[in-house]
């Protein structure tokens, strides 16, 4: 953790929702006249798309062991974990982007399925912000949540969790569903090893629950709306949370338990709106009074 360069990480497994909360804080940022350097947790994968491939193809041949984007073998960790470091002691970095699609391709001049080159961080930024697989993974070799000062857990119920990714993946990337379903049970392993224990470490957890029937996922014609949602927010500390103001605000919550609001899923942007504006403000306050020592 730093001071003077704070860093924001939200974690959750692909499909997830992670991108929806990704534009929350964007939009709070660009509010507040925060200027933040951006990292993909894709942009760490060690591999680009077509090595990939290859290698769960050998995998599934018996020519190694298995392998998922969820795992360790196939991320960068030590190097996210020092990129951390390395922001938290001097505002600087290198970074590169994953190249997702055509759109990207021609933007960032490069083909799908490959990273663009290491290139410097912005400079003068005022924090960072992480979105991906692993902002709060620890293992002997990788500590990256030491150095995050707000971690973000954003956790679908699993059924859900499938839902969105049959859908995105059958749809945006044209897979079959045996194909997505075959990527599902193959990083299983690493999901419940490597994704799972991050939830216990982040600061705040957003959990969508759909109250309608999503008993099999896999026979699912559409996406639950936000409104056929709640929304579990669960604060590993709640000291300082002004519960009381944010059951005034968000109507139709309640409290399930002294840590923990539920709130209609319609009504998740502006809770995180309410929750988050102070703890980033509260985190520049903070960069300012150090910075000011400083000098």
């Amino acid at each position: 953790m730093s001071t003077k360069h704070p860093i924001v990480a939200v974690t959750g497994s692909s499909g997830a929702g992670t991108t929806t909360v990704m534009k929350s804080f964007a939009h709070i940022f660009r509010r507040e006249g925060i200027k933040a350097q951006i990292i993909e947790g894709d942009s760490f994968h060690r591999y680009n798309r077509v090595e990939m491939r290859e290698r769960v193809r050998a995998a599934d041949h018996g020519e190694g062991p298995q392998i998922s984007h969820f795992g360790p073998q196939s991320n960068l960790l030590a190097e996210l974990a020092a990129t951390f470091a390395g922001y938290g002691e001097r505002g600087t970095g290198q970074v590169r982007r994953y190249i997702h699609d055509e759109a990207e391709a021609r933007e960032l001049g490069g083909e799908p399925g490959t990273f663009t080159p290491w290139a410097p961080m912005e400079a003068d930024t005022d924090l960072l912000f992480y979105e991906g697989l692993h902002g709060a993974y620890v293992a002997p070799d990788a500590d990256v949540a030491r150095h995050v000062d707000l971690l973000v857990g954003v956790v679908p119920i699993i059924n859900l969790e499938w839902i969105q990714k049959l859908h995105r993946d059958k749809t945006l990337r044209g897979y079959s569903q045996q194909a997505v379903v075959e990527t599902i049970l193959r990083r299983m392993p690493d999901y419940v090893n490597h994704i799972c224990p991050q939830f216990s470490r982040t600061h705040v957890n957003f959990q969508r629950v759909p109250t309608v029937d999503t008993s099999n996922p896999f026979i699912a014609k559409d996406i639950p709306s936000a409104d056929e949602s709640m929304v579990v927010i669960r604060f590993a500390n709640p000291k300082g949370i002004d519960f009381n103001y944010l059951l005034a605000m968000l109507h139709d919550s309640w409290m399930s338990r002294p840590n923990t609001i539920v709130v209609p899923g319609g009504k998740m942007g502006l809770a995180m709106q309410l929750i988050f504006t102070p703890m980033i403000l509260r985190l520049m306050d903070l960069k300012r009074r150090a910075l000011r020592n400083v000098a």
